[in-house]
This record gives structure tokens, sequence and C-alpha cells, in this order.
């Protein structure tokens, strides 16, 4: 069966490493947050000038004024410090940032990402997005394998606005995990999600892949 959003969550937390610092985009990727292994020190760091997000606030411990880029309502961990979206942004573009975990509408087979506008919908803006795929040492994508109407998210060219060219390091969907091998300049199968096929997923993908000699399945 598909994986569940909270399941996709907990399967791209795995990339995670102690020490790093991390940006999770808007949605679903912010429920990463909750799926930290337990003793590992991962610093979460926010566009708009927050590096030691914690978990979600209970309803008692909610701050309106504590929020991260999508407007929600966040915790800070002991540690935690605060600076100007400027500062932020410098962390991005310079480099310091090892992983950022984001969402997608299409994904390319060449690892280009279109994530940010549908075109005639209104958009407040592209938001860090395109900063993120530039900056950052390695760029994670959870999503849904397809759209709401059923239409592949993984496509040999991208026919939304691009976010970002050639910076997709892995993508966790619904249905399996496929990894970007830069040597073959296209991304391979390399876990399915528990009763998904091989088959299947080539029926909901579009864009050409590859499939390691060895699939595993995602532990969920």
């Amino acid at each position: 069966m598909p994986l569940t959003r909270d399941q996709i969550a907990r399967r791209a937390s795995q990339e995670l490493q102690d020490g790093f610092i991390v940006n999770l985009g808007i949605g679903m990727p912010t429920l990463v947050a909750n799926h930290i292994p337990q003793g590992m020190d991962v610093w979460l760091q926010s566009e708009n000038g927050l590096l030691g997000i914690g978990p979600f606030p209970t309803e008692q411990d909610v701050d309106a004024d504590l929020i991260n880029a999508g407007k929600q309502t966040i915790t800070a961990r002991t540690g935690a410090s605060y600076f100007s979206s400027a500062d932020s942004f410098a962390m991005i573009r310079g480099g310091h940032i090892d992983m950022c975990i984001l969402g997608a509408m299409e994904i390319s087979e060449r690892g280009d990402i279109a994530n940010w506008m549908i075109p005639g919908k209104m958009v407040k803006g592209m938001g860090g997005a395109m900063d993120l795929v530039a900056g950052v040492n390695k760029v994670v994508v959870m999503m849904e394998h397809v759209s709401r109407k059923g239409a592949p998210k993984i496509v040999p060219k991208c026919t939304l606005p691009l976010t970002g060219r050639a910076c997709i390091d892995m993508i966790v969907s619904d249905l399996c995990v496929l990894e970007f091998d830069g040597d073959k300049g296209r991304f391979v199968m390399t876990e399915l999600a528990p009763g998904v096929t091989v088959d299947e997923v080539k029926d909901k993908t579009t864009a050409q892949i590859d499939i390691a000699d060895e699939v595993r399945t995602i532990e969920v």
C-alpha cells in the first residue's frame, strides 16, 4: 500500500545525520520535525530567521508570535537562535545548510524541480525554495507520486515554472525512494513501499528511471 504522509516523513527523516542543520519546506516536510531519531541532535532552520525549531506546540504552549516560514506556530529548542531573514538567506546561499526537505509539484528525470507556482493561480511569492535548491548540500523531496487527478509528477520534463535545475538528490514518494545517479544522469529506484510493485511505479512515472539490482522495502 502507498505510504501515508506521516510514513513518508519518517522515511525522509532517516536521511538526517547527527549535527546536521536542516531546512524543512512548507507543508508535508514539516512533519519530519516529529520524526527526528531519538538521541540525534539536528538543528532545524527556518527562512524567516530561526535556527533551532522544536516540535509543534501543544495547544497550551502555542505562541502566536513564534512561527515558521509557512506561518505555522512552532516551538524553539534550548539554544535556539533568532536572526533576520537576510542573515537566514546568507546561511542558505553560503552553503551552511546541510540538507533541505521540500515538497514538489513536478520533478524531471534530470532532477529539475517545479514547486512554487501553478500558472493562472494566485501565489504570494516564490519563497526561499530557489535559494535552497541552489545553496544546500543535499536536497530531498517528499511528495505523492501522482497528482490528485492521477497524473504522474515525475516526468521527462517539467511543464510548470522551474524552481531549480538538476538539483534534486533524492525523492521519497508514497510509492518508492528514488536516488539520483549523477553518472547516469537520472534517478534509480532503490526502495519500494510495502506491497507496491516495480510495475506499479513504472505505470505512474513517465520519466526514465533505472531500477537498482536490489530494491529494498521501506520500513514503516
